[in-house]
């Protein structure tokens, strides 16, 4: 039996199309929680069975741990210093199981996420989700596109690389930092102005509206 090669795209059109180009337009689909793309080709030389699929965007979230959760008793001081957990984005569409079987029986991963810092973040996602390590034999690579048309198709898969690992952790970094930052905030200055104003109309703005209008106010 052939070897096979999973491949994860960030969104389902974009599975179709590489698997379109790959296949000739051959291919068999089955519905699972994304779309799987099955044809043979070859890979690095070899023959191969392709299954295409994709996430829909993040597969993981960050959030407080449960405790944290209750705004009555938290400082939100304490946020800032709080663990937290990552949890699947959309646990009804099931992508975790669902990456994690379609990898069953595959011996190479072949990521096709956007070619940015949330892309890279979420082939680590991927690879978290599939269970896949090199250390076991199988092999990772990273597709690097600009768009699908055949010809940048092609030629990712000629120019395969490995994901990158600091760019994936700078996206956790940030995640971390607007995650605590806006909570505490908000906390904050719903806490504070609770009551205060009696019936003023309020609205969420962003931080960055918010001082803008401050400076505003004040002149500078």
């Amino acid at each position: 039996m052939a070897p096979k090669v999973l491949m994860v795209a960030e969104k389902p059109s974009i599975a179709l199309s590489i698997a379109t180009v790959l296949s000739g337009g051959r291919m068999s689909t089955r519905r699972v929680s994304t779309e799987v793309h099955e044809f043979e080709g070859k890979f690095l030389g070899f023959p191969v069975l392709y299954r295409v699929t994709s996430v829909i965007g993040h597969v993981f979230s960050l959030d407080f741990h449960g405790r944290y959760q209750d705004w009555n008793a938290t400082n939100p001081l304490d946020l800032f210093d709080a663990p937290t957990v990552k949890a699947e984005s959309t646990p009804k569409a099931h992508i975790v199981r669902h990456l994690n079987q379609e990898a069953r029986g595959c011996g190479h991963l072949v990521l096709w996420l956007d070619c940015d810092r949330e892309g890279e973040n979420i082939c680590f996602e991927v690879i978290e989700s599939t269970g896949f390590q090199s250390k076991d034999g199988k092999k990772i690579y990273r597709a690097r596109f600009s768009s699908v048309t055949e010809k940048d198709i092609l030629n990712a898969m000629s120019n395969l690389v490995e994901p990158n690992k600091n760019e994936a952790l700078a996206v956790d970094a940030r995640q971390e930092i607007d995650l605590k930052v806006g909570v505490a905030f908000t906390r904050f200055q719903t806490s504070y102005f609770n009551g205060k104003y009696g019936n003023l109309d309020s609205r969420v703005i962003s931080s960055v509206s918010l001082r803008l209008i401050i400076f505003a106010c004040n002149g500078s």
